[in-house]
This record gives C-alpha cells, structure tokens and sequence, in this order.
C-alpha cells in the first residue's frame, strides 16, 4: 500500500497509506489531512483539493486532463506542479509520494 506524505504550506507534515487506485484526495479524506476540502467529491468539479505534487513524481501520472487544468488555473496560487489530488490515481509506485498543500485563500 502506497505512503503518501502531505506537507501544508507551512512545513507541517502528515503521512497516509492508501489501497492502490484510490486517489490522492480519498487517501488524504481517509486520514483527516487538512487543506483537503474535496467538497465536489472527487468529481473534478472544484479544485477544494488542489496540491503540488513533488517534481519527482509528476511523470508517474497520467497528464492532467483539459478539465482539470482549467480548474487548477482558478485554484488559489497554482504552480507548474499543481494537479488536482481527486485526478491522482495512486499505485504501488507511488510509494513515498511527496504531495504539498498550498495556503487557502482567506
């Protein structure tokens, strides 16, 4: 099973294990990470759960879709990494993935 460790922005850290094929956002819901919203679900609706995914792992993803990078583009400080985490399917690959969370706009 996958270990995920999401960074906030300000350096606190939070590690979760997740089923191979769960997503990025369902492995954070399931561990209570905060800076996660995923208020559409995971429908790619939203962009609630926009991260930064560590530049060693972006090519271990498939490409962001059209949707998806129209969303990112209305997320709070979207970054050349930025993915949407509800679109981050995980595999046994993806152990030790390094996935940061932005600042929320207040």
């Amino acid at each position: 099973m996958p270990r995920v460790l999401f960074i906030s922005h300000d350096g606190h850290t939070q590690e979760a294990q997740a089923q191979p094929g769960a997503s990025v956002m369902q492995a954070a819901l399931d561990h209570g990470v905060a800076g996660i919203l995923a208020d559409c679900g995971g429908s790619c609706a939203c962009a609630t759960c926009h991260c930064y995914v560590g530049q060693a792992w972006l090519d271990s993803f498939a490409p962001a879709a059209t949707i998806e990078v129209e969303l990112v583009s209305f997320a709070f400080d979207p970054q050349p990494n930025s993915r949407l985490a509800c679109q981050l399917v995980l595999g046994e690959q993806h152990e030790g993935l390094v996935v940061g969370l932005p600042r929320r706009q207040i």
